[in-house]
């Protein structure tokens, strides 16, 4: 594979994770108000019965208060990939922890294995997010394995979808997903169900991705219009959001599914130990590339 080649593999490989790996912590977030449906809330041992609605503003605010856990996460997209993430994330000051990540299967793992391995180590920090590639990347970089991902790069190099990616990104905690279920209006108690031996409420709902996205991000009008263009060429219309909430209001599971032009969609992920000790080093600034630099680079070398 061509230096430019490899270097642009690896660029998407890490745009990719940067999404999905640390989604497992939650979507678009939303303001919490819904009408919601559906039927009784917690009870059947003497306390009070809550709505839908009341139960998941609850739980919101518990788990966000609990400011870290720990993730668990498993992500396919038809054909393109499958993959895993691993690790603890905190959300008390800005998103922060260490993923690891690894692909499966797809397009994406193959493309990983040429460049010497289907895993790499990730690192959130409020400013930026830092992936460890390969030492097969590293020789078409300079000799540099981690790649530096700034925030701010998405929303100039990437448009109205870097803009949302972004604010996503700086967004983006476990209570997200419950408040992805508010913001849907479409909110509904499946039952009681036991997760991993855990006692749990089961609710469900539809979310209509491109309204969630005006209702609940900081983008501009012309950036909304733009991100809805982006999002119909992609297929993503409508998807499932399933949560199972614990007895101390706390997520524990989440499942998301959905259909793309690149085939159907789902992420499972499982959050535990709240509360837990969370931290992320700035990789060592000799062993970094900046993701800016390497887009200018790819473009120089395209006809390479």
């Amino acid at each position: 594979m061509k230096c430019t080649n490899l270097r642009r593999a690896g660029l998407s490989i890490v745009a990719a994770a940067l999404l999905t790996g640390v989604t497992a912590c939650g979507g678009s977030g939303g303001s919490g108000d819904s009408d919601g449906s559906g039927g009784s809330g917690k009870g059947g041992d003497g306390s009070p019965l809550l709505s839908p609605v009341a139960a998941l503003l609850t739980a919101e605010k518990s788990t966000d208060g609990a400011d870290s856990a720990k993730v668990e996460s498993t992500t396919t997209m038809g054909s393109v990939m499958s993959m895993t993430a691993d690790g603890a994330l905190g959300w008390g000051d800005g998103l922060t922890g260490t993923l690891t990540i690894t692909y499966t299967g797809g397009t994406m793992a193959d493309t990983m294995r040429q460049m010497g391995t289907t895993s790499m180590e990730a690192r959130y920090l409020p400013d930026a997010y830092y992936a460890r590639m390969g030492d097969t990347f590293a020789e078409q970089a300079g000799g540099k394995h981690w790649i530096r991902y700034a925030y701010d790069d998405l929303e100039s190099l990437g448009g109205s979808s870097g803009a949302y990616l972004k604010d996503q990104m700086q967004n983006t905690t476990p209570n997200q997903s419950v408040k992805l279920l508010l913001a849907s209006g479409d909110v509904r108690e499946v039952g009681e169900e036991k997760v991993r031996g855990q006692r749990t409420t089961h609710y469900s709902g539809t979310v209509e991705v491109a309204d969630l996205a005006e209702k609940n991000s900081n983008l501009s009008q012309s950036q909304l219009d733009d991100l809805r263009k982006t999002l119909e060429q992609a297929g993503v219309t409508t998807e499932t959001v399933d949560i199972w909430v614990d007895d101390r209001d706390l997520l524990v599971k989440k499942i998301e599914k959905g259909e793309t032009t690149a085939g159907a969609y789902a992420q499972t992920a499982y959050y535990s130990d709240y509360g837990t000790e969370v931290s992320a080093e700035v990789p060592p600034a000799s062993d970094t590339a900046d993701f800016s630099e390497l887009v200018k680079q790819q473009g120089a070398g395209a006809g390479s």
